[in-house]
């Protein structure tokens, strides 16, 4: 089993910066691969990021250029740097791992353990 915990939400104006942390605990051995995914009110669950042990880094289009995901294995923690934020980037957003490397890499249904989510607001 793990266990997730994310940290680092907020609220910032449009343009500012957030950087979220995930701490992952228990059987870390078996995160082969961890994303950040989010949702806003009435929308779906997206997938944002995504990285895996070997650090190669996957994101969303709606947010490449302006967001970077970062892992630090021996820590077992995963980051999410935020920059450049916009009103549509609010949202819960949530740390997930999985088991084994997919070809896919943000569809929430690959993913075997998830955070309890910490809440992004993006005033305009």
């Amino acid at each position: 089993q793990v266990q997730l915990v994310e940290s680092g939400g907020g609220s910032v104006q449009a343009g500012g910066s957030l950087r979220l942390s995930c701490a992952a605990s228990g059987s870390t051995y078996m995160t082969g691969r961890m994303a950040w995914f989010r949702q806003a009110p009435g929308k779906e669950r997206e997938g944002v990021a995504a990285i895996d042990i070997d650090g190669d880094p996957v994101v969303a289009n709606s947010v490449q250029g302006r967001f970077t995901i970062s892992r630090d294995i021996p820590k077992n923690t995963l980051s999410l740097q935020m920059n450049n934020l916009k009103p549509d980037d609010s949202g819960m957003y949530y740390c997930a791992a999985a088991t084994r490397r997919y070809t896919s890499w943000l569809s929430d249904w690959l993913y075997d353990y998830w955070g309890q989510g910490t809440q992004v607001t993006v005033s305009s």
